[in-house]
């Protein structure tokens, strides 16, 4: 079952309306309690007419079929044309030859995030609120705000699945943070990158830096090249079950 409504976020978008999703289980009404999953990039997440290229995650579709016992949240992010996306998804203000200026407003999002909408799931369906059972995913630069997230929030989110993230903004910046940030033992990250994807900005290098960094923090990293991967819905859909796996994986 997928829940879909109009929603604002007056600090990051004023009065501009987008969509907030919400699947879940099918037996949801029967007492249970369930982990909840956030997604950046809700319009991506559940149906193809929704998507911004025609092609959505079919993240219900999997959980249907594996009968997860599992919350889904997800919003839509910003399409203002003046680099809406970028501000909202990312956690440092950067300078980039293709997008110019870009004034990172991550933090913004993750505040509303974490005191709004958690707040307004957890009252309103059955989760299981506490941070063992609250997990965070996203792709691109929805990725690259799951890693702010497992790091700057992690006292909130123990788990979480960075597909194809961002790592171009600001490298430097993130690596830092990842090594100042207070990660809790038992973190749980999924993060990956498509090999078509490496060409260019020193991916490779990258890459492996973030990588090292998050496991000398401890995190229970699961660190993939998705062979022939590219950067889109498709490709990513098929990366579910990898990281589906990770999130699950020892949970009680």
């Amino acid at each position: 079952m997928i829940k879909k409504w109009s929603i604002t976020i007056p600090r990051l978008s004023g009065r501009e309306p987008r969509n907030a999703y919400l699947y879940l289980p099918e037996d949801w009404e029967e007492g249970g309690r369930y982990p909840v999953l956030y997604m950046f990039d809700g319009h991506n997440v559940f149906f193809d007419q929704d998507a911004t290229y025609g092609k959505s995650w079919g993240m219900a579709d999997f959980a249907e079929e594996n009968r997860l016992p599992l919350i889904i949240a997800a919003v839509e992010c910003s399409h203002d044309p003046d680099n809406g996306r970028l501000k909202e998804y990312s956690p440092f203000t950067f300078d980039d030859p293709q997008f110019g200026h870009v004034p990172g407003r991550g933090r913004s999002t993750m505040e509303w995030l974490v005191k709004s909408f958690k707040p307004y799931i957890d009252q309103h369906y059955p989760t299981l609120p506490q941070r063992e059972y609250t997990f965070i995913a996203g792709s691109s630069m929805g990725g690259l705000m799951t890693l702010y997230a497992l790091t700057a929030y992690n006292h909130v989110f123990s788990r979480g699945a960075a597909l194809s993230p961002s790592l171009w903004v600001a490298p430097r910046k993130l690596e830092g943070l990842i090594r100042r940030s207070a990660i809790a033992p038992g973190t749980v990250l999924y993060m990956d990158y498509g090999s078509q994807e490496m060409a260019g900005r020193g991916m490779e290098r990258t890459f492996g830096r973030i990588s090292g960094a998050l496991l000398e923090k401890k995190v229970f990293l699961t660190s993939r090249i998705v062979p022939g991967g590219t950067h889109c819905e498709a490709s990513w859909e098929q990366q579910i079950p990898f990281f589906m796996d990770t999130l699950f994986y020892g949970l009680e």
